[in-house]
């Protein structure tokens, strides 16, 4: 049947065929290069070999490490872990709830109300978003430095670098994201269910409290799981924003990687890796629903 077509159309249908043929070659190259290092961090994190380079067989003792005390083959205790972690967890748990207050804040507000200079609030409110982490990192460094000289200057009393800096660098940078997702729940509500409780008699707090906040709370959770994983995962801001004894997770692994590759570098990674998906997961199931 192939043969009796004419030319032209046997030139069409090679032509289809090998643009599919290249879309779909590309499209898997894209994905290997995307998740193949993923793969192999998570297949390697159960080596038995203290060298990552080479298989010696499957094993959990690299996460039986992270509960019992000392990393297998390694002088570096886990009491160090899991206080990066502890930090991690400080940062991520405060810096995600103001910004999940101002962000739904911020968001009602851009979505609600005309005002002036509201164009460049939105693109100040999208620059966090844009810019890379590096020169937002910086930037946060050099305004620390600044309002602590000023602070020392006026009060004589002399700021360090710490948790409270690396909570402020990741509400400053939370906050664009939680707003982004409020306000795009808020302009799916239909404003009729709003009228018709002032209708009814609900003032306007009673009728945000009962009618608003409910319709747009997946939303709210959506932006806090949101930024709760960027919070978790971050490293730049955090590495130009911590000082002494406010190590995180992400750090302290780099510190690990600096010092040797080891499967428990790839255990620690897998678990981050882990609980970041399931966040993720909830949340792109929250925007859904």
């Amino acid at each position: 049947m192939f043969n009796s077509l004419p030319d032209s159309k046997k030139i069409d249908l090679w032509i289809r065929f090998g643009g599919k043929s290249l879309l779909w070659g590309i499209s898997l190259l894209g994905i290997l290069f995307l998740y193949l290092p993923i793969f192999i961090l998570v297949i390697y994190s159960f080596n038995q070999s203290k060298i990552n380079a080479v298989w010696r067989g499957f094993t959990l003792q690299w996460y039986q490490s992270l509960f019992e005390g000392l990393t297998v083959g390694s002088d570096i205790s886990n009491v160090l872990i899991w206080d990066a972690l502890k930090n991690s967890l400080i940062v991520g748990i405060i810096s995600t709830a103001i910004a999940t207050i101002l962000g739904t804040m911020i968001g009602l507000a851009m979505e609600r109300f005309r005002f002036r200079g509201r164009t460049a609030i939105e693109g100040l409110l999208f620059l966090p978003i844009i810019i890379p982490d590096i020169t937002m990192g910086i930037a946060l460094l050099v305004f620390f430095s600044l309002v602590f000289q000023l602070l020392e200057s006026i009060t004589g009393m002399r700021l360090v670098l710490g948790l409270p800096t690396v909570i402020i660098g990741h509400i400053a940078f939370n906050i664009s994201y939680v707003a982004v997702v409020v306000r795009s729940r808020i302009a799916e509500l239909d404003p009729t269910l709003e009228e018709a409780a002032l209708d009814l008699g609900a003032n306007e707090w009673k009728s945000f409290w009962r009618i608003t906040l409910p319709l747009i709370y997946p939303g709210i959770l959506s932006g806090a799981l949101l930024a709760f994983t960027l919070s978790l995962d971050d490293f730049v801001i955090t590495f130009f924003t911590a000082g002494v004894g406010a190590t995180t997770l992400p750090v302290f692994v780099y510190g690990m990687i600096k010092l040797s590759v080891t499967p428990a570098i790839n255990a620690i990674s897998t678990i981050m890796l882990f609980v970041s998906l399931i966040i993720v997961v909830i949340s792109f199931s929250l925007q859904r629903h």
